[in-house]
């Protein structure tokens, strides 16, 4: 009998392939909708009443570290987010890179594993983000708070899906209440 061989396997342990595109070099400048979720979706950000978003204390240090990004790095521009119940939404742009540095304000970890993330990529600016979220909420005393693992983008190749994702980020508060009940999410 013949013993399969899975592409799922790491130092014989099972890995999630990477939902990233393949061959796309995530420094590049261009736009892209990202989704962050905390993890097992425990909705600690904020309330939505009346279709309207009600940050948490959690949800406002989200929020201020969201905001924060762009003033960070020369070469981040962001346009429409939201902070929901248990994830963000948000459309981040990359410019030209700058060449400037990564602020050491933002140090992710001080491990001497090597990361396979680029600087200035968007996979360290989420990283970077979702780590001083953590730090601060720690610090607030919810030390129970996690993100998930991952988080979902979407590489934005023309001005029409740009207002498509705009125009469905600004309505997500609205349909919150309607998509939990389908349990139906168009881009997770």
């Amino acid at each position: 009998m013949a013993q399969c061989e899975s592409n799922n396997l790491f130092r014989n342990q099972y890995r999630i392939p990477s939902a990233r595109l393949r061959g796309w070099d995530y420094t590049s400048a261009g736009w892209y909708f990202v989704t962050i979720c905390v993890k097992n979706r425990v909705p600690c950000l904020a309330d939505i009443v009346d279709g309207a978003v009600r940050l948490s204390p959690i949800g406002e240090i989200v929020a201020e570290e969201w905001q924060r990004t762009a003033h960070i790095r020369a070469n981040v521009v962001l346009d429409v987010w939201v902070v929901m119940p248990d994830h963000l939404h948000g459309i981040v742009g990359i410019t030209e890179s700058s060449g400037l540095v990564e602020t050491t304000r933002r140090v992710v970890s001080t491990m001497t594993t090597k990361s396979r993330l680029q600087p200035n990529s968007l996979g360290s600016i989420i990283g970077q983000f979702k780590s001083v979220c953590t730090k601060r909420i720690w610090a607030a005393g919810h030390c129970d708070f996690a993100w998930q693992e991952r988080f979902y983008d979407h590489i934005i190749r023309n001005e029409r899906a740009l207002n498509r994702i705009r125009e469905y980020i600004a309505n997500n508060p609205a349909r919150w209440e309607l998509d939990r009940a389908n349990n139906e999410n168009v881009w997770m």
